[in-house]
């Protein structure tokens, strides 16, 4: 029983799940600051709408946030905090400053596209390692931001 964590898992299995989560937890925090500053920056027709919708973002993005690196200390590691470290691994980039909603709101379904591609590739690896915690967090996060994604999109008027 040497090979297990402390919660009972295979710290093999554990050490490549901290891993992706701290890539998943990379990613969410240029995607927090990038949806704030879309928040800050936001102009245009739609900017009482936008910038309410992007400030209920950015506070669920920042739980999230939490959420994750709790998870990795879970399972015994440490979550990365530096943004330096988050902007070799983050697969989003830095957004420059957007004041257009419409171009905002592309940037964030881009964000979720990369975003849910890293929770499904936590869902196997954490069904394989028998991890119910990682795989119900990955499992809730994917079915609620299915839902924002179709909503973003129908603002955009995309199918």
């Amino acid at each position: 029983m040497k090979n297990l964590n402390a919660i009972g898992l295979d710290t093999a299995k554990s050490e490549n799940l901290a891993k992706m989560l701290n890539e998943l937890l990379a990613n969410y925090s240029l995607f927090y600051q990038n949806t704030r500053g879309y928040h800050w920056n936001i102009k245009g027709e739609k900017f009482f709408e936008l910038h309410l919708k992007f400030e209920e973002l950015y506070n669920g993005l920042l739980l999230k946030i939490d959420e994750v690196a709790e998870r990795i200390l879970t399972l015994g590691y440490t979550p990365n905090h530096n943004y330096s470290d988050y902007q070799k691994v983050s697969r989003i980039k830095e957004s420059k400053q957007v004041s257009d909603g419409y171009k905002a709101v592309a940037e964030i379904l881009e964000s979720y596209k990369i975003i849910i591609g890293i929770q499904r590739t936590l869902l196997s690896l954490s069904a394989d390692a028998g991890d119910e915690g990682t795989n119900a967090l990955m499992s809730d996060y994917i079915r609620a931001q299915e839902k924002l994604i179709w909503m973003y999109s129908s603002f955009l008027n995309k199918k």
